[in-house]
């Protein structure tokens, strides 16, 4: 299935347990705190671990995801009634309703596609105020991430909330173009095997850049690690914060 680990239940829970709080969020909290008490848009919000924190540090949050099974496993999780969660894509966003809009954990590279990049960044502009942040990463194409993705060095064992424990792996299927594609691989402790396909697009930062100002964007900066470091001296990331014309 495609991007099952968003849209399978099962895999929902292996990916929640996956991806615990870690430094990417706090970077991102850290931006969005620069806004005190800011309406913000979480767009691919996920199980909803950064919209709850954000909103436990005081914002008005609204989470945006197009997979159920996700978005059920953020209204079950404590506090959730914090959030603001509504099934769908960038294209139902409001206009003129958010000061801050995030996309964490590579969502940006979703959108494979020139046009529906394009889309995806009006649809932004639109649902933010004149001024407001646009906080997004993208992983640098030069440090070749991809590489990483092979039955050795991607595989890991994931502990699940009930003692169980997952063993996965993750496999590259195409490189063409700037996009990846790969597979990853589940196995449960019950011998059943599940798989969760996905392609990402790998924009270098001039294409990031050319695109955010056709779009109505103004670059403030583009770190290149989690810590601010420069782009090319860090953890091979573009960590991009724009604003809306």
């Amino acid at each position: 299935m495609r991007h099952a680990e968003f849209r399978d239940p099962r895999l929902v829970l292996v990916y929640d347990a996956e991806c615990p709080w870690s430094r990417e969020d706090d970077f991102f909290l850290s931006v969005v705190n620069e806004t005190p008490g800011s309406r913000v848009l979480d767009l691919g919000c996920g199980t909803g671990r950064l919209a709850l924190g954000m909103a436990s540090a005081g914002h008005a949050v609204t989470g945006v995801d197009p997979a159920r099974a996700s978005l059920e496993a953020a209204r079950a999780k404590s506090n959730a009634e914090r959030v603001t969660w509504i099934e769908g894509t960038s294209s139902i966003l409001p206009a003129g309703s958010f000061d801050v809009a995030v996309m964490t954990s590579h969502v940006a590279q979703f959108f494979v596609g020139d046009d529906e990049w394009a889309i995806a960044l009006a649809d932004l502009k639109r649902s933010l105020v004149s001024g407001g942040r646009l906080i997004f990463d993208s992983r640098d194409p030069r440090a070749r991430r991809w590489e990483r993705w092979n039955p050795v060095d991607s595989r890991r064992r994931i502990a699940l909330p009930d003692g169980r424990a997952v063993s996965a792996w993750t496999e590259v299927t195409a490189v063409q173009d700037g996009a990846v594609s790969f597979t990853h691989h589940y196995t449960f402790p019950d011998g059943e095997r599940l798989l969760s396909t996905a392609t990402l697009r790998f924009r270098t930062e001039g294409l990031i850049r050319s695109s955010l100002q056709e779009a109505g964007f103004t670059v403030e900066s583009i770190h290149g690690g989690w810590n601010r470091e420069p782009v090319g001296a860090g953890d091979g990331e573009f960590l991009v914060i724009a604003r809306r014309c």
